[in-house]
């Protein structure tokens, strides 16, 4: 096109004013309408992923539960069985050593009675009924030694035979484990009753005496070793009972802090899990709107925040492909914090992308009815461009931007018209029919009370001609 641009800044008429405010009202109103839906459809999504969650704690804790009483059942059955075992073995060995007892204890009896025997016979009977109901190991030895003492259980008599029964069923008496418990003290005993015995017929009366005293100490020393192993004996299946309890106690305090463990593992996989749940369902709700967003930047001619919308997507969703939960939360919420921002933004991009529209339309109104014919047009990134042609051929290219402070602008572009020149007079370039022409557009788009062009100028316009604001009024007037 030839000879420079002509411009004319455009003001907004009151009344399209006040439409653009009503537009712009709607538009904010359905703005938050979006917003409160998207905030519904998280909080929907956020109650349905508690519900979810507290379903898998329940499920979790059923499961813990179930599996803590199965193993409470277990360790119990095991005790009892162990208990049971142990019981068996300590009734066996009491009914065996009262059995003793009850033997001495006839032997005893043979041919006298005194109220003594009745005591020992009232206690061995108290004795086996707690058989398998207690420990009372400690009351049949006592019993035995209060039965050894009695005369005629020992070398008390005078019958040499009776004397050596006596000794011999004292020996059997101490049990058929004695030999493990004091296998010396009953190889002393076996040894010195053989002698007794060698010494037992006529003629040897004061050696089968002399060894009595021998044979007593020896089977009482016997017996006190017996029991005393016996009772130590106890004590070690006691303290190896306390022992298996002890590690059984281990076992389960290591198995409550394994378990402690893994519900502690699995309450941090189950926060990551929510916290991943909730980025995931913010940015699902978010995402449309961000992408709608773009595509409106990108129609409105703003490829800045277009590129921001979008980089900030693909940070949060390259954040939650990661599984990094706070890093995923932070960029969902940065991504909701630039949609907030661009919303307001592209309904001012809107609102200047119908304005520009709107201004076009009588534009093209406007020239058609000088007698312009209408070549088309199209957008232009944030600039309408409309191409006319006179019938003097003459070629009028109209752009239709909007400047810093989003005021329209009107931008022409002249080719073919004599009073055009290629260059401006460097003394100034006047147009006046080009000039008169476009002020008679502007006139028509004025009538119509939308827009109001403002003075044409140009590069090279004489100082003379510019418009001069009237005193105390809003009104230009022209120098011709």
């Amino acid at each position: 096109m030839s000879g420079s641009p002509k411009y004319s800044t455009v003001q907004v008429a009151s009344v399209y004013a006040r439409r653009e405010q009503e537009l712009r009202r709607r538009r904010e109103a359905e703005r938050r309408r979006q917003q409160e839906q998207r905030a519904r459809e998280r909080a929907e999504l956020a109650a349905r992923r508690a519900r979810e969650a507290a379903a898998r704690r329940e499920r979790a804790r059923a499961e813990a539960e179930r599996a803590r009483q199965e193993a409470a059942r277990r360790r119990a059955a095991e005790q009892e069985a162990h208990a049971r075992r142990l019981n068996q073995e300590q009734a066996g060995a009491d009914a065996r050593g009262l059995e003793e007892v009850r033997r001495l204890l006839e032997r005893a009896r043979q041919g006298r009675t005194s109220a003594e025997l009745g005591a020992l016979d009232a206690e061995l009977a108290r004795l086996q009924q707690q058989v398998g109901g207690g420990r009372i190991g400690a009351a049949i030895e006592e019993l035995r030694g209060r039965v050894v003492s009695l005369p005629g259980t020992s070398s008390g008599g005078t019958d040499r035979a009776a004397v050596l029964a006596g000794f011999e069923e004292r020996l059997a008496a101490v049990g058929p484990d004695a030999a493990a418990h004091d296998p010396e003290g009953r190889q002393r005993c076996t040894e010195l009753l053989d002698r007794l015995r060698a010494e037992s017929g006529p003629g040897a009366e004061s050696r089968f005496a002399a060894l009595l005293g021998t044979v007593e100490h020896a089977l009482t020393r016997h017996t006190a070793t017996v029991a005393e192993r016996r009772r130590a004996e106890s004590e070690a299946q006691e303290a190896r009972r306390r022992a298996a309890e002890q590690t059984e106690e281990a076992k389960r305090h290591a198995e409550e802090q394994a378990a402690a463990r893994a519900a502690a593992e699995e309450a941090e996989r189950e926060r990551l899990a929510a916290v991943l749940g909730e980025a995931d369902d913010r940015l699902v709700v978010v995402r449309p709107a961000v992408t709608d967003a773009a595509a409106e930047a990108r129609d409105l001619a703003d490829p800045n925040l277009a590129d921001r919308l979008d980089r900030t997507l693909h940070a949060a969703e390259a954040a939650l492909a990661a599984r990094a939960p706070e890093a995923a939360l932070d960029a969902i919420a940065a991504l909701e914090a630039v949609l907030a921002e661009a919303e307001p933004r592209l309904d001012e991009l809107h609102l200047a992308h119908t304005r520009r529209t709107d201004l076009a339309q009588a534009l093209q109104d406007a020239m058609l009815g000088e007698g312009f014919a209408f070549l088309g047009g199209g957008d232009h990134g944030d600039a309408l461009v409309l191409r006319f042609e006179r019938p003097t051929g003459a070629l009028y290219e109209t752009t239709v931007a909007t400047d810093a402070d989003g005021s329209p602008v009107l931008v022409y572009q002249v080719e073919g018209e004599p009073d055009v020149a290629l260059r401006p007079d460097p003394e100034g370039a006047v147009c006046d029919a080009t000039e008169a022409l476009l002020e008679r557009v502007h006139d028509v788009i004025g009538e119509q009370e939308e827009f109001v062009p403002g003075e044409l100028t140009w590069d090279g316009k004489p100082p003379e001609r510019q418009a001069k604001r009237l005193p105390n009024t809003v009104e230009w007037r022209w120098q011709r």
